[in-house]
């Protein structure tokens, strides 16, 4: 049965593979971005496309959404903003709150389910391993530390969406997500260390590496995030849900993966740490797999092979 979707952030990088995959499956989309951060060239491809009709909009603005209406199935909303590399926490603070209140005030004023993108980064620094749903032993870093701004507007958000269920008794679903990588992605620290370090092996740069490279990290493949987000928005969870990958990849294993599958002799330049950057990251995804049957099954060569042939694509065009 087909059904139709509105999609916030729709031309970023989650976004536009999440829209790929809904059109191929025939539902209807209507996407929502400012073009702050996401790219027309991403959505390009569904220009023609009668199912896809996009707004450009900006979703922390009250009156954005006022004169969109019709029957919509669910909204799911990743629009978001991420400080990189830790810059002024007043732009991600206030961004993704409006953002998510305008999206909530939209689906409770038409009736129909939201999903909302969340963010391993509010398990914080929690030492136990692997990071479960049920954990509340979380902790979130130094308030003085801008890095924390975006697990803290995420982690509001969350509370934000569920009393909003339990205000007003439309359904929610919250998407905890870990690292992401695959076509598509920003080839800079927006996208995480993946596309960096495409970047650099792909135009003989040297690659940066903070810290010693042993800090962990869970990378999902983006065809694998988006069959996680599509089965959580067509179920019934209302539970929080971790999408990510359990297997840990340290980011100088990542780096040396990158620079052995393309011959590349960029070398690891080694970087001071930033403040707060967590050493751990590690999804517990038992829920995922009992309430939702998903599981990554996309192994990390197959899909950095896949997301480095996109990119010497997109060089040689």
């Amino acid at each position: 049965m087909t059904g139709t979707y509105v999609v916030t952030g729709c031309a970023g990088f989650l976004g536009s593979n999440l829209v790929g995959r809904l059109l191929e499956a025939g539902h209807h989309v209507l996407g929502i971005d400012n073009l702050s951060m996401g790219r027309l060239e991403n959505i390009a491809e569904f220009r023609d496309e009668p199912r896809f009709r996009f707004t450009q909009a900006d979703i922390t603005d009250p009156n954005a959404l006022t004169g969109l209406d019709g029957k919509f199935d669910a909204i799911v909303h990743l629009a978001a903003f991420k400080i990189p590399r830790y810059g002024k926490a007043i732009d991600t603070l206030k961004i993704n709150y409006r953002g998510t209140e305008n999206a909530l005030d939209f689906a409770r004023r038409l009736g129909c389910k939201l999903v909302l993108a969340s963010t391993s980064d509010v398990y914080g620094r929690n030492p136990k391993l692997p990071f479960s749903e049920t954990d509340s032993d979380s902790v979130i870093g130094n308030s003085k530390s801008p890095r924390w701004a975006y697990a803290v507007s995420k982690l509001f958000d969350e509370h934000l969406a569920l009393a909003y269920q339990d205000a007003y008794g439309f359904p929610v679903t919250i998407l905890r997500f870990f690292g992401s990588y695959g076509p598509k992605q920003p080839l800079s620290w927006w996208g995480g260390p993946p596309p960096v370090f495409i970047d650099c092996v792909l135009n003989d740069k040297p690659i940066p590496i903070h810290g010693d490279g042993s800090q962990t990290r869970s990378f999902t493949y983006i065809s694998d995030l988006v069959d996680g987000i599509i089965r959580l928005m067509l179920s019934d969870v209302n539970d929080p849900v971790n999408i990510g990958n359990p297997r840990e990849t340290t980011i100088r294993e990542i780096a040396e993966t990158i620079i052995r599958m393309t011959g590349s002799k960029s070398r690891l330049v080694y970087r001071p740490l930033p403040v707060d950057d967590p050493k751990v990251r590690q999804p517990d995804i038992t829920r995922a797999r009992t309430l939702l049957g998903w599981e990554p099954h996309v192994q990390l060569e197959q899909g950095l092979e896949t997301t480095i042939d996109y990119f010497r694509a997109k060089m040689r065009a």
